[in-house]
């Protein structure tokens, strides 16, 4: 294995944090839109989308926001898979890193799936209550 290949761990914590990254988008499409006119922010938010017009773009486009969040959340949770079963190294030290970088993986894993699933629910299951 060369010294350039990332290993099953820190794949799965470069996949965990893509994820988190990519979900983070939902985020931004359906929540803060509806989080803002909520609490009564409206007048915020239309000035916010007058510095950030591609946050328009986000929400007319949620359906291909949401497909490659979750696109990104099996891949993240295949890299997290394969790398519970890789052997950590001998070393106490480096065994101790190795168990702690998975931990860590897995909790971001996690957050990104909390994040998509809070952000489907203000995308697509409460307008379809509200309608």
């Amino acid at each position: 294995m060369s010294n350039m290949s990332l290993g099953p761990d820190k794949q799965g914590y470069w996949g965990a944090m893509g994820a988190l990254v990519v979900s983070s988008g939902t985020l931004v499409c359906c929540v803060l839109p509806a989080a803002m006119v909520s609490l009564g922010a409206g007048a915020s938010l239309v000035s916010l989308l007058g510095v950030f017009p591609q946050l328009i773009w986000l929400s007319q486009h949620k359906g291909w926001v949401f497909g490659i969040a979750v696109v990104m959340l099996v891949i993240s949770g295949v890299l997290l898979h394969r790398a519970r079963f890789a052997p950590c190294p001998a070393d106490p030290q480096l065994a101790n890193t190795c168990q702690r970088l998975r931990r860590w993986s897995a909790r971001l894993y996690w957050t990104a799936v909390g994040v998509t699933t809070l952000s489907a629910l203000f995308a697509f299951v409460l307008p379809a209550l509200m309608a």
